[in-house]
């Protein structure tokens, strides 16, 4: 199963913020750490306060922060929600199913179940099991470097 660039980076914009919680981060400044559009985090970001996950603060000082306890933030729930429906298969699609075989077939019954098994998987897990490396995390993300520079290990 593939995720989408949208579910790729809301994971990351999670990560950031769970990597340093006693500090509020920009998009720009979550952009710049994983050279990303800022138009396209500003969606996320969206999603993500919408959900209860993130909260944006306003004024000096302000910008984002987790809304929530990383423990309490599963990975499985983020992703369902910034997935949707899983549709591996035309046979998934609430329409245009044209496949002559859906009836028949059993090939939709193994991939729901590998669908399901990615998901249990995905559901052991919160964003504290993803930054427990919080200081290797640092040393990548939390670096000055100017707009548009790649991370370290990673060519533009």
């Amino acid at each position: 199963m593939k995720l989408t660039t949208f579910t790729d980076y809301s994971l990351r914009v999670l990560i950031y913020l769970a990597a340093q919680p006693e500090k509020r981060a920009t998009i720009s400044e979550i952009a710049r750490a994983f050279d990303v559009s800022e138009n396209h985090l500003t969606k996320v970001v969206h999603l993500l306060g919408k959900n209860g996950w993130l909260a944006n603060v306003r004024g000096k000082g302000g910008g984002l922060e987790l809304a929530m306890p990383p423990e309490l933030v599963g990975i499985g729930t983020v992703v369902r929600e910034t997935e949707g429906a899983a549709v591996v298969a035309e046979c998934f699609a609430e329409e245009g199913n044209h496949c002559s075989i859906t009836q028949i077939c059993r090939l939709r019954g193994v991939l729901g179940e590998a669908v399901e098994a990615f998901y249990e998987v995905l559901d052991r897990y919160t964003l504290a099991d993803l930054v427990q490396n919080r200081q290797s995390l640092a040393k990548v993300l939390f670096i000055d470097r100017p707009v548009g520079t790649a991370p370290a290990g990673r060519a533009t």
